[in-house]
């Protein structure tokens, strides 16, 4: 019986890489000396053809299905039920795929089997984020209120019951007193506490003031304490392999990147996936302050996004409370 072949075979190893290459539009070609290297193909030309009508196949499919959307959700809001819940989700998911996205989930959602509204906080690199986690987060976003006079932008956040923050400090009790009104109806917010995006290859420290919804609240006053859910997003597979820091760009969207671009270029791309890690509930109740609570959170996130960043088997992580003693302002946590 012949033996198996070995697992460092270089002519299976050639061959898994040709595969590879050729799935990301690269031909590899033998040299006059020993080795191998990557180079376009011959038909250039057809090949940026093809990842620009991908592109462009891609946007206006997103077009063809928002406008409609926008018109559905609209009679969604006015309408008894959970129908304005359910309805985004559905638009986000197919967004997401219309995108060209692979959205791979590990671990348990809270919902509404707890009892109690759920606010769940999340890392934040792309605007990529928004039809991703609000394909799988039942619930309303929290934006700054920059968004709210970005053309059309503004209207699907205001359909999907965004609520806009200036974080001015004259307004920051009335902003508070609001989300907290949607938290009392029973209603779920989605948070992303870094204030901003980040360039994927780190968690931004969270800003504390964020939790004052959820912390320093008396069970006493009749509403119902929010539980917080931890969620890590990394976009972790491009072309069909790992995405390592040089293919972070691709989905990251940080400083005075531009939108429109931004699009054109990722939409030219196979083979994407994001890993979305939702990680166990806790009781803000647990904590003695905001402080510490935003630090344990800010930790799980962290830790769940290098643990997807560096390839390792995913698994929820549960939040362990801090003691006000131990606190300490939080690094970027790096992969």
């Amino acid at each position: 019986m012949p033996a198996p072949p070995s697992l460092l075979d270089p002519t299976q190893i050639v061959s898994r890489v040709r595969h590879l290459a050729r799935r990301s539009g690269l031909a590899l070609e033998q040299g006059g000396e020993p080795g191998y290297f990557l180079s376009l193909p011959p038909g250039r030309d057809g090949w940026m053809f093809a990842r620009r009508f991908r592109a462009a196949r891609r946007g206006a499919l997103i077009l063809c299905l928002t406008l409609p959307s926008m018109a559905i959700q609209a009679v969604c809001l006015g309408l008894p039920g959970g129908a304005k819940v359910a309805f985004p989700l559905l638009f986000w998911r197919l967004f997401a795929r219309a995108l060209g996205l692979d959205v791979r989930v590990v671990g348990e959602l809270v919902g509404k089997d707890a009892g109690r509204p759920v606010i769940y906080v999340s890392n934040h690199s792309s605007w990529v984020d928004i039809p991703v986690v609000g394909g799988i987060l039942p619930g309303g976003f929290i934006a700054k209120g920059d968004m709210a006079s970005w053309p059309i932008v503004s209207t699907i956040a205001r359909l999907g019951r965004t609520v806009f923050v200036s974080r001015q400090r004259g307004s920051t009790a009335r902003e508070r007193d609001a989300m907290r009104a949607i938290l009392d109806r029973g209603d779920n917010l989605i948070l992303f506490p870094e204030g901003t995006s980040s360039d994927g290859s780190r968690v931004l420290p969270f800003r504390s003031s964020f939790f004052a919804l959820a912390h320093g609240r008396s069970p006493d006053d009749g509403a119902r304490l929010p539980l917080i859910q931890p969620v890590s997003v990394v976009y972790d597979r491009l072309n069909g392999l790992p995405a390592g820091r040089a293919a972070r760009p691709v989905f990251a969207w940080y400083g005075d990147m531009d939108i429109a671009s931004h699009f054109w270029r990722m939409t030219q791309h196979l083979d994407m996936r994001v890993t979305v890690l939702l990680h166990a509930p806790l009781d803000p109740a647990t904590f003695p302050d905001r402080k510490s609570l935003s630090q344990a959170v800010w930790r799980t996130v962290a830790d769940g996004a290098s643990m997807l960043r560096q390839n390792r088997p995913a698994r929820p992580l549960t939040v362990e409370p801090t003691p006000p003693a131990d606190l300490a302002e939080p690094e970027p946590a790096f992969a």
